[in-house]
């Protein structure tokens, strides 16, 4: 493990004694006491920040925690003239780190006049999720990332080289073919505690590369708990002295690279009969590709160009296509899907670093409000 010990003669969170924590944590709450870290998305529309506060009651819903406020032009939101950006609560979860009654609490993010900050996507997507609600909406997303040294490189790859070609990778196990397990076992089981709607892992086709999956989930809990997610890997990894990237395409050359692909049902397509629905939803996207394409990541499309090249289980971002158990196309009906009638559709062109409540909002005014 090359890459391992590498990262630790270069983490400084590599060097700490995390054992001398520990009798600072085992250390009573005072009555009626709890932590909070507020979680939000900076301007980059990809980061998160956080920040904690002390409470002395145990909230029941969102609508009990205070609005907050941060100084956004230290996370690319706001003038240093006009500084202030406000945190409004959305969703609790139970914090796996301090544990107890401690939460961790997702914000959107609101300028001085009450008007949502260009990353505050959540919003929108909101307003569309309640206007759909009828159909039910279920998603699904294929968060795949990147471990990567502290130096950029990816986690137990040669130095001065690289590894094997792609191939005993995927859902692979052994010291010669997955690193930093430790860190996907400590994330899958974050989540669970937290009350994010994680339902599965795995080893991905790049080495270093993982995947987890979230749902299915309805309507605009979809983003709640990815971001919350990605929050847990972020934080959890920090821990380890390593790196989590979303990058769609870390690696240039013949590796694969990294998506959200994004599973979708509605009602009517969940029930006998359906397929004839999914067939008309892929119609629809079919006229939108570019829209999608520019809501897919948050660089308008940009990141993406250099992970959906046409290979490497892609199809072109030029092109739209759709397929039975195809993996290179952009949307792809699951096999089982298509021989029992009914069930659900994967869009395969979402990034790995897209917005979740970017790509709902556009499937959804795509499938159902037909805007």
């Amino acid at each position: 493990m090359v890459g391992m010990s590498r990262t630790l003669e270069l983490s400084p969170n590599a060097h700490i004694n995390k054992s001398l924590l520990d009798k600072y944590m085992a250390l009573p709450m005072p009555d009626g006491k709890i932590q909070a870290t507020y979680i939000w998305i900076d301007g980059t529309g990809e980061n998160v920040r956080c920040k904690d506060r002390t409470l002395d009651f145990i909230p029941q819903s969102p609508s009990e925690l205070p609005i907050w406020n941060y100084d956004g032009s230290s996370t690319y939101q706001a003038e240093g003239s006009n500084s202030d950006v406000y945190l409004h609560p959305v969703a609790i979860y139970r914090d796996p780190f301090r544990r107890g009654n401690n939460i961790l609490v997702l914000c959107e993010t609101y300028r001085y006049d009450g008007t949502p900050t260009e990353s505050n996507k959540r919003k929108a997507c909101l307003e569309v999720c309640e206007r759909a609600a009828e159909e039910q909406p279920w998603f699904g997303i294929e968060q795949e990332y990147t471990l990567l040294d502290v130096d950029g490189r990816p986690l137990g790859w040669p130095k001065n080289g690289f590894p094997g070609p792609q191939g005993p990778y995927y859902c692979g196990v052994g010291a010669d073919k997955v690193y930093a397990r430790d860190i996907v076992d400590a994330h899958y089981r974050a989540c669970l505690y937290a009350g994010v709607k994680i339902c599965g892992t795995n080893a991905e086709v790049m080495p270093a590369q993982w995947e987890y999956q979230v749902g299915p989930c309805e309507g605009i809990q979809i983003g709640d708990d990815l971001w919350m997610s990605r929050f847990l890997l972020h934080r959890v990894a920090e821990e380890f002295g390593i790196v989590a990237t979303l990058d769609p395409k870390p690696m240039q050359g013949d590796w694969n690279g990294a998506g959200a692909h994004t599973n979708v049902s509605t009602k009517t397509m969940r029930e006998p009969g359906g397929l004839a629905e999914i067939e008309n939803a892929i119609s629809k996207l079919a006229k939108c590709h570019e829209r999608h394409i520019r809501a897919y990541d948050p660089n308008g499309g940009k990141d993406n160009e250099r992970r959906l090249t046409g290979k490497h289980e892609t199809s072109s971002i030029h092109d739209f296509n759709a397929g039975v158990a195809n993996r290179g196309c952009s949307i792809r009906i699951p096999r089982g899907v298509s021989d029992q009638g009914f069930g659900y559709f994967e869009d395969r062109r979402p990034s790995s670093n897209c917005d979740p409540y970017s790509v709902a909002e556009a499937i959804l005014r795509t499938i159902i409000l037909n805007e």
